[in-house]
């Protein structure tokens, strides 16, 4: 995938505001491959709707988005499938980690479908990230910036032409949002790959080719 675009796009709660003053909403915007953005957003925004739009997660919003062209809203389960899986990773607020599970065991269920990534790598990132003692230590155990490093790991283990980060360093100290930003920056390099990272507050300290404002 080479470039993501946005036409006319709005969730379907503020489609009747006459107020927006946005650079996303309702405006024409394009992502493109291998470069980086920023988009910088209040509570209540939709920056999580924007996120989850992108990831085919909802469809509840006006206008057309596109990947290479072809309307997103058109895809079926399959397209979407191969759409995770090789071209679109993401960092979700939430996380989504198995709390039952190893931090190891989190990074691997996702590293195992295309064995993306070498053990040694995914060692060597624990050991940058300062959780190496956490390795065995189930996930519910962890502390949410910890937890936050976990997720991170695993978003890195596939495939991907854009990476997705919604508020990646929300429960990070600078020493440690500076190490993330690190391993991100080299992994999208390797790839080519772009980054979209939200942000309501502290973000992700990097050269952004564009900061768009939700």
């Amino acid at each position: 995938m080479k470039l993501i675009t946005l036409d006319s796009v709005v969730p379907e709660i503020f489609a009747k505001r006459k107020d927006l003053r946005s650079d996303i909403w309702l405006a024409p915007v394009t992502f493109e491959r291998g470069k980086r953005y920023l988009v910088e957003a209040a509570s209540g925004s939709g920056k999580s709707s924007l996120c989850s739009f992108l990831y085919g997660q909802r469809g509840d919003y006006r206008g057309r988005i596109s990947f290479d062209g072809d309307d997103i809203s058109r895809f079926g389960r399959g397209r979407w499938c191969d759409v995770r899986r090789r071209e679109l990773s993401m960092l979700f607020q939430e996380l989504r980690l198995f709390p039952e599970l190893t931090a190891w065991e989190n990074v691997q269920i996702k590293n195992r479908i295309e064995n993306t990534q070498s053990d040694s790598t995914i060692e060597s990132w624990f050991e940058a990230l300062g959780i190496a003692d956490k390795r065995k230590a189930r996930v519910a155990l962890m502390s949410y910036g910890q937890q936050q490093r976990v997720a991170l790991m695993r978003a890195l283990c596939q495939p991907f032409d854009f990476l997705l980060l919604d508020e990646p360093v929300s429960h990070l100290d600078e020493e440690n949002g500076r190490l993330m930003c690190d391993i991100i920056l080299q992994e999208a390099s390797r790839r080519g790959a772009g980054i979209i990272s939200t942000s309501i507050g502290r973000h992700l300290d990097m050269e952004y080719d564009k900061v768009l404002s939700l």
